[in-house]
C-alpha cells in the first residue's frame, strides 16, 4: 500500500491524499481547494498531481470547501466512483460547492471582460453550477460509528471529530495479502471546550497516522471569553466610535459561533441596541442546516434549547440575502455589526465591506479564524498600511484586529489530547499534513517527544510505501 499527498502539504489548504492499494485500487482522502495562496492558486486547483478516473472511491472528512471545494472537478476530469460522507457533511457540501461555482462564475465573467480589453487568453472557471449539481449523485450517507465496506477488503468508519458540523476523523482498514492493516485520517480536529459541538471522539488503535497541524504550536484564549472579547469589540467601535465592526467569518462554523455567542450577551441583558447584519445567502442557508442536527451539539447548548429554542437568534438580528440589500450597507452610517464569509476575506460579499470601509478610522475589521499567510486577512493583520482590492489600492485607517478563541482548529494541547487514546508505540508511521511547515517542524518535536518515533512532513506530491 501507498499514499500520495497532493494537498495540505506543508500548507493549510487544498486536502487531498491518495491511498494506492497493491491490487491497484485507489482510494482519495478528501478532494480540498487551494485557497489564500496568491498566484500560485489557480494552478494548484487545475493540476491534481494523479488522473481522475484512476481513483475508484473516495471518502470526505467534512463539508469546508479546503477539503471539499474540488469533487465537482474531479467528477468533471472522470472520476466516478462513489463519496462516502455524513449526511450533514452531504446537506452542507452541496450548499458550500453550488455557492462557490457560482462565485467562479462571477468573477471569470468578470475577469475576461478586463481580459478582452488588454487581449488576452480567455479564462474558465474550476467548475460551473452543472458541474456542481452533477457531482452529488456520487455521494453516499453514512452516520458515525458505523463500519461500511469502501470497495474489497477495505471498510472504514467515522468518528466525530467535533470540527464543524458533520465533520469526522476517517479509520481506514484495509486487508493485503491476509494482513490488515490501520490507517486513520484525522481530517480538521475540533476542540475539547467548543462552546456548540461534541469534543472529538476517542478512535482504536492505529498503524499509520495523518494529523492536522494547523495550530502544532500554539495555544488558543480560553474559549468562554469569546462574548466578553465580542462585547469589548462592539462596545469600543460601534458604540464609542460610532462605526462599523466587520467580521470575516467562515460560513460553516465561525458564524454560527459569532451568532451564539451574540446569543448569550443578549440572553444576559448585555448586548447593545444595535443592527447585527448576516450578510452572506450562504451562511444564512449553513446555520438552517446546523439547526437541523442538534444531536451534535454538545450537552450547555442542548441545555440551553430547553428555554431558548433557537440559540442564534437575538434582538437586532437581520439577515441579508440581496445584492442590493448588500450595497446599501455601505450607504448607511450609523454603527452596526456586519458578519460576513468569506473567513478569509479571500472572496464573498465581505471582500466588498472591507474595500468600502477599510478607509475609515471609525471602524474595525476582526478576523475571527485561520488565514493564509498570502490572505487578504493575513496580511491586514500583519499591519500593512496599503493594500489592493479589486485592482485598487486602499489606506489601512481602520482599525484590524482577530479573535484568537474562535478557531475550530484545536491547538496542540487538543491535537495531543486527540492521540492521547493511541499508543506511540504500535503507531509505525505519524504523517503531519494541513499546515505550515515551520510549525509542522515545532510540533513534529513535541510529539517526537511523546513517543511517536516516526512523524514524517510530507511535501506536495509525496508518494511512500506503507509496509
Amino acid at each position: 500500500m501507498k499514499i500520495a499527498f497532493h494537498g495540505a502539504a506543508r500548507t493549510v489548504t487544498g486536502s487531498k491524499h491518495l491511498v494506492t492499494l497493491k491490487n491497484g485500487k485507489k482510494i482519495l482522502l478528501d478532494c480540498g481547494m487551494f485557497q489564500g495562496l496568491g498566484d500560485r492558486t489557480d494552478t494548484l486547483n487545475r493540476n491534481f498531481g494523479f488522473d481522475p478516473p484512476t481513483v475508484d472511491v473516495m471518502i470526505l472528512s467534512h463539508a469546508h470547501v479546503d477539503h471539499c471545494g474540488l469533487i465537482p472537478r474531479l467528477v468533471k476530469e472522470g472520476f466516478n466512483g462513489k463519496i462516502f460522507c455524513t449526511p450533514a457533511t452531504r446537506e452542507l457540501t452541496q450548499i458550500l460547492l453550488l455557492d462557490s461555482a457560482g462565485i467562479q462564475e462571477d468573477e471569470i465573467k468578470y475577469a475576461n471582460k478586463r481580459r478582452i480589453a488588454q487581449p488576452a487568453p480567455y479564462l474558465e472557471p474550476l467548475y460551473t453550477t452543472d458541474d456542481a449539481k452533477k457531482c452529488m449523485d456520487h455521494f453516499v450517507e453514512v452516520d458515525y460509528g458505523t463500519w461500511y465496506d469502501v470497495i474489497d477488503d477495505v471498510k472504514a468508519m467515522f468518528t466525530d471529530a467535533g470540527h464543524i458540523i458533520g465533520s469526522t476523523c476517517v479509520h481506514v482498514n484495509v486487508t493485503e495479502n491476509g494482513k490488515e492493516t490501520r490507517l486513520t485520517f484525522s481530517g480538521d480536529v475540533g476542540r475539547y471546550r467548543d462552546v456548540i459541538l461534541r469534543s472529538p471522539d476517542v478512535f482504536r488503535q492505529a498503524d499509520y497516522i495523518l494529523l492536522e497541524s494547523t495550530y502544532g504550536n500554539s495555544l488558543h484564549d480560553p474559549a468562554v471569553t469569546t462574548p466578553d472579547i465580542l462585547l469589548t469589540w462592539i462596545n469600543k467601535v460601534c458604540v464609542q466610535r460610532k462605526g462599523k465592526l466587520i467580521f470575516p467569518a467562515f460560513s460553516v462554523g465561525r458564524t454560527q459561533e459569532i451568532l451564539f455567542a451574540l446569543n448569550q450577551l443578549d440572553l444576559e441583558n448585555r448586548l447593545p441596541n444595535l443592527d447585527y447584519y448576516v450578510d452572506s445567502p450562504l451562511s444564512i442557508e449553513t446555520t438552517e442546516v446546523v439547526k437541523h442536527y442538534p444531536s451534535y451539539f454538545n450537552k450547555t447548548i442542548q441545555k440551553v434549547m430547553q428555554t431558548d429554542s433557537d440559540p442564534f437568534a437575538f434582538k437586532g438580528l437581520k439577515y441579508v440575502k440581496s445584492v442590493e440589500q448588500s450595497k446599501a450597507l455601505n450607504f448607511q452610517n450609523g454603527p452596526m455589526v456586519i458578519i460576513s464569509a468569506s473567513g478569509m476575506a479571500e472572496a464573498g460579499r465581505v471582500k466588498h465591506h472591507i474595500s468600502n470601509n477599510i478607509e475609515n478610522s471609525r471602524n474595525a475589521i476582526v478576523m475571527t479564524g485561520y488565514c493564509e499567510p498570502q490572505s487578504l486577512g493575513a496580511r491586514l493583520m500583519s499591519g500593512v498600511k496599503q493594500v489592493g482590492i479589486f485592482g485598487v489600492e486602499h489606506e489601512v485607517h481602520a482599525e484590524i484586529g482577530s479573535i484568537r478563541s474562535m478557531s475550530a482548529h484545536g491547538d496542540y494541547e487538543d491535537l495531543t489530547q486527540w492521540l492521547a487514546c493511541q499508543d506511540p508505540r504500535q503507531v509505525k508511521q505519524l504523517f503531519l499534513v494541513h499546515g505550515e511547515y515551520d510549525v509542522q517542524q515545532e510540533f513534529k518535536r513535541r510529539l517526537v517527544s511523546k513517543g511517536f518515533f516516526d512523524v514524517q512532513i510530507p511535501e506536495q506530491h509525496f508518494e511512500i510505501g506503507l509496509p
